[in-house]
C-alpha cells in the first residue's frame, strides 16, 4: 500500500476498473509520495509529500 502525505493527509483511494463488458475488479488510486527535503515554518525537515505539495511548497518559497 502507498503511504500517506505527512503534509496534506492525502491517503490511497479505492474503486472499480471496469471493462467494456461491465465486469468490476478492484484497484486503487495511490498518491504520488516522494521523500524529500523541505524547509517547513524555518525547520528543515525530511518528509513524505505528494508531489502536489511540493510543487505548492516550491511556488510559495520562489
Amino acid at each position: 500500500m502507498a503511504g500517506k502525505c505527512e503534509i496534506c493527509g492525502k491517503v490511497p483511494g479505492h474503486g472499480h476498473n471496469v471493462s467494456h463488458s461491465k465486469r468490476r475488479t478492484n484497484r486503487i488510486w495511490a498518491p504520488n509520495i516522494q521523500k524529500s527535503t523541505v524547509t517547513i515554518g524555518g525547520v528543515v525537515r525530511s518528509v513524505r509529500a505528494c508531489t502536489r505539495c511540493l510543487r505548492t511548497l516550491q511556488k510559495a518559497t520562489a
